[in-house]
């Protein structure tokens, strides 16, 4: 595992250097650094507010409005899913820090990439929102409950029966995935998902969204508001498997390699984009999206995501399209990758001519 260093006052980015845009209590910010720490992958963190505006982000050209993404060698990549795809797959990391993952064609990988679904393509994570407790403080400030109106729902007044009633129905389905990780993966009393001596991603991708609501020592005090539907005593071997991670994580050496503010990390990304060669995505002409907006590399294309920020779009020239990735370049020269699953593609008219 890399040990940690001071932070970096250079200005020259460096072969795999890696940032994190993220904000500390972020649930999906701790999958990427718990990902990156059971690795031993090094990475420099600039800190975001946990409310737009993110003046760090927008002087990148990025609009998409959530958190956490990274840079990679001067490219961005949106979507913890994207992320930690791209950085699995990366042959440089996997030659000095071997990769998390689950082999091609195993039952592991099934299992994996079931929980994957689970926690990130459901309403899971979504449910779990709906549980933050009314006595938080970001509860009570205003800027953060405009943020994430359109996220979870809020007591207001004469409202009270319908508040209780949908926080009820979000228990009750983190209660039942709390109860199929007991009865199925964890049932026969292993320690790790996949039965190994230390944990893969297959526990990241499963592990996460529980963690944030029951870890004594990190997760959202309150949010269990009813131990009778969620308590140690009915669920051991999940919460077992909390804090176990938990712990494994903590006896675990740092990564980081410091911090950057904003006008370090832009200096960094966008002068390591000057120098370097064009992406090798391509734009492949059998996906039916290519096949139906007509797109070729260079056009300029909008990309948005469907489930939650839609109002937040960026545009720029197409550079890649395939099963995985969307690759366009923006405005200020920065190439930005997004998953295809969960985000939207539209290919921007010639001025005077609209949009398809």
């Amino acid at each position: 595992m890399a040990s940690s260093t001071t932070t970096t006052t250079t200005k020259k980015a460096q072969k795999d250097q890696i940032i994190l845009f993220h904000y500390p209590y972020s649930p999906y910010a701790r999958r990427l650094t718990w990902y990156l720490k059971l690795r031993g992958i090094p990475y420099l963190e600039c800190i975001q507010p946990p409310v737009l505006p993110r003046p760090d982000l927008s002087s990148l050209g990025i609009s998409y409005r959530r958190i956490p993404l990274i840079s990679h060698n001067s490219q961005i990549y949106l979507d913890t899913r994207l992320v930690i795809s791209h950085l699995e797959s990366c042959p440089s990391l996997a030659a000095t820090y071997p990769p998390l993952g689950s082999e091609p064609g195993t039952s592991d990988l099934a299992v994996q990439s079931l929980l994957s679904v689970l926690t990130t393509g459901t309403d899971l994570f979504f449910r779990a929102a709906e549980l933050l407790p009314p006595s938080l403080p970001l509860m009570k400030d205003k800027a953060f409950l405009r943020d994430r109106a359109d996220f979870f729902p809020q007591p207001s007044k004469g409202a009270a029966d319908s508040y209780a009633l949908k926080r009820a129905e979000a228990l009750t389905a983190v209660r039942d995935a709390v109860e199929m990780m007991e009865t199925t993966i964890l049932a026969d009393g292993r320690d790790w998902v996949l039965g190994t001596e230390t944990p893969r991603l297959a526990d990241v991708e499963g592990v996460w969204v529980f963690h944030w609501l029951l870890s004594e020592k990190y997760g959202l005090q309150g949010a269990v508001y009813d131990a009778e539907a969620v308590n140690e005593k009915k669920y051991p071997k999940v919460f077992a498997w909390v804090r176990r991670f938990e712990g494994h994580l903590e006896g675990l050496p740092k990564v980081e390699q410091g911090k950057v503010k904003g006008e370090e990390a832009r200096g960094l990304i966008l002068g390591a984009a000057e120098d370097s060669s064009s992406s090798s995505a391509e734009v492949d002409a059998t996906e039916p999206v290519v096949r139906a907006l007509g797109l070729k590399r260079g056009d300029e294309v909008e990309v948005w995501p469907t489930d939650s920020g839609s109002n937040h779009r960026d545009k720029g020239k197409l550079v890649g399209l395939n099963k995985r990735e969307v690759v366009w370049e923006n405005g200020k020269g920065v190439k930005v990758h997004a998953p295809r699953k969960g985000f939207r593609v539209v290919k921007v008219a010639e001025e005077g001519k609209g949009k398809l």
